[in-house]
């Protein structure tokens, strides 16, 4: 036996192109939000099934998957490539015929239109793609190879626990552990680009619920009672002076995202709640933020006469880059993409659960451009002349040029082959 070539891999990443482009417009078209993911599940576990791995194991985490293929060479190297697949409480203005009409009529908080505006949907039908690659040559593979389609990145619903660190928890890639863990992340960069950053890939994150408490009165009469809205806007204003209290060289922001109100127009409810999230470059700046949010908080409502309770939740690390693992991923990378097509990347506040996983297990995360984008000053992308556009992740326009799939289904054959040869390992 022989190992397989790029050449095949490639290939082989090929014939199944259409079938992945396939795939994510199903998805696509038929989104679920974090923890609700059951369909989605289905289709996964029914495509590992069929590829006669040796297990797939399902209903991890609330849908979570992961399949296990052993290779028919002897190999001590474990490579967990990682894919999530929950999509956004955001509307689908993509403008693809096969764009979302979803609507969540049930989801705490809705109902909610659904779509995948962050491109999870081209993030899962890679790896089941990549997944029939593998499969096809697992004679000749050394090792192992899991491949993790994760849950609730996007964060669960605050009453639920869900993502990597419950995947984690419940023992999902115990057996056996891997010696890396591996995923990418599509963004607005040019179609085929492969950003990576050394150090933080991505930032530390958390959720912030503000709770500021007043006493209900009719509109007409404000001082007989107290009213939770005033401090509510001046936090809301506070929050976009913090970062002058932080060492500016070490970017962090305070976003409030979603206010929820209890009153009416002439009703001045009895609380004021306020949604939204920290995050920080540099993951120990973490813990000084939070306690500059608490004090700004608390002490806002009280100048009005209330009170604020103030909770942090689902703390995320960040994602952490060791500078080895970029150092013997590059050839990897410049032989997929190329070589002028392989850029480190400008830091970016972003965050990813995927952390739970490279910053236990050691391996790497970068990003695949999918937009009509150019790379401009310093590095940042800026939108292609006579293109499409260019839109963030989460934003209603997202989109995924269907022609960059395939390279991210060899990227993710060729660092399992890579990683499980040996060759791509810190030292190798």
């Amino acid at each position: 036996m022989s190992e397989p070539s790029y050449a095949e891999l490639d290939n082989r990443a090929a014939a199944v192109s259409d079938q992945v482009v396939r795939w994510r417009r199903h998805l696509h078209q038929h989104p679920e939000l974090s923890n609700r993911e059951t369909k989605t599940a289905a289709l996964i576990a029914e495509h590992l099934h069929s590829l006669g791995l040796d297990e797939v194991r399902t209903g991890i985490a609330g849908h979570g998957i992961v399949g296990v293929l052993r290779g028919g060479k002897p190999g001590d190297n474990v490579i967990a490539l990682r894919a999530d697949t929950d999509a956004l409480p955001v509307p689908d203005l993509c403008g693809v015929d096969f764009a979302s009409k979803v609507v969540d009529q049930d989801y705490p908080g809705g109902p909610f239109p659904v779509s995948h505006a962050c491109g999870h949907d081209c993030h899962t039908s890679m790896l089941m793609g990549a997944a029939s690659v593998l499969a096809g040559v697992r004679e000749n593979l050394p090792g192992t190879v899991l491949f993790v389609f994760q849950p609730a990145e996007e964060g669960p619903p605050v009453e639920e626990s869900g993502g990597a660190a419950r995947m984690l928890a419940e023992g999902a890639l115990d057996q056996p552990a891997p010696t890396m863990a591996f995923g990418f992340h599509v963004t607005p960069f040019p179609k085929g680009y492969i950003g990576y950053r050394v150090g933080n890939q991505f930032g530390a994150s958390c959720l912030i619920k503000i709770v500021i408490t007043g006493q209900q009165v009719h509109g007409s009469t404000p001082w007989m009672g107290v009213d939770p809205m005033p401090p509510a806007g001046a936090i809301l204003t506070g929050v976009g002076q913090l970062y002058r209290q932080i060492n500016a060289f070490d970017p962090v922001t305070v976003s409030i995202g979603h206010v929820e109100d209890v009153g009416r127009f002439n009703i001045i409810g009895q609380t004021v709640t306020l949604w939204g999230t920290i995050r920080c470059a540099i993951e120990t700046d973490m813990p000084d933020v939070q306690q500059r949010v608490d004090t700004l908080a608390t002490h806002t409502a009280q100048a009005y006469n209330c009170s604020a309770a103030v909770e942090f939740l689902q703390d995320v690390p960040a994602v952490h880059n060791r500078p080895e693992w970029v150092e013997a991923a590059l050839p990897t990378f410049r032989r997929v993409a190329g070589a002028d097509k392989v850029l480190e990347t400008p830091p970016t506040l972003g965050y990813d659960d995927v952390s739970e996983f490279v910053n236990k297990y050691g391996g790497l995360y970068v990003t695949l451009g999918v937009q009509d984008a150019e790379i401009g000053p310093k590095g940042m992308p800026q939108p292609q002349p006579g293109g499409r556009g260019m839109y963030m992740n989460h934003n209603p326009h997202f989109y995924a040029d269907d022609d960059t799939l395939a390279i991210g289904v060899r990227l993710h054959a060729q660092v399992a082959f890579d990683h499980l040869s040996g060759t791509l390992s810190p030292g190798a």
